[in-house]
């Protein structure tokens, strides 16, 4: 288990994470410590505890925001995925009756050729 020594707020914390997390872990911590940063020069010194609890509601609030709008997308995504399944069935089936009515005309043109051949033979 690794170990990141991060700071919050001025303050440095001992935390452990994964081998290879450190990067990450470092990086979340420093966007955590902007926002304790924020609320501190708005509301000036409140108490370590509740700016910690502020920032954690202000995090939280935009987590909620994401997974509405997350949820909104992939509500989008299977719209637009069921549209295109019919679309597709839609174009399949004109493919379909395409390829039946060149079949029908390529068989009336073989008969027409062959009626010319016939003609020509017997002339």
């Amino acid at each position: 288990m690794a170990q990141v020594t991060v700071t919050i707020d001025g303050k440095a914390y001992r935390m452990a994470c994964e081998e290879g997390q450190e990067d990450h872990l470092t990086e979340l911590a420093a966007d955590f410590d902007r926002y304790v940063s924020h609320l501190k020069g708005q509301f000036g010194e409140i108490g370590d505890l509740r700016l910690t609890v502020m920032a954690g509601i202000m995090v939280t609030d935009e987590l909620s925001d994401v997974r509405r709008r997350l949820a909104t997308l992939e509500k989008e995504v299977e719209a637009l995925r069921s549209g295109r399944d019919s679309v597709l069935a839609e174009a399949s089936k004109g493919e379909e009756t395409i390829v039946v009515a060149l079949g029908e005309l390529t068989a009336q043109i073989q008969g027409m050729a062959a009626k010319l051949s016939g003609k020509t033979t017997v002339n």
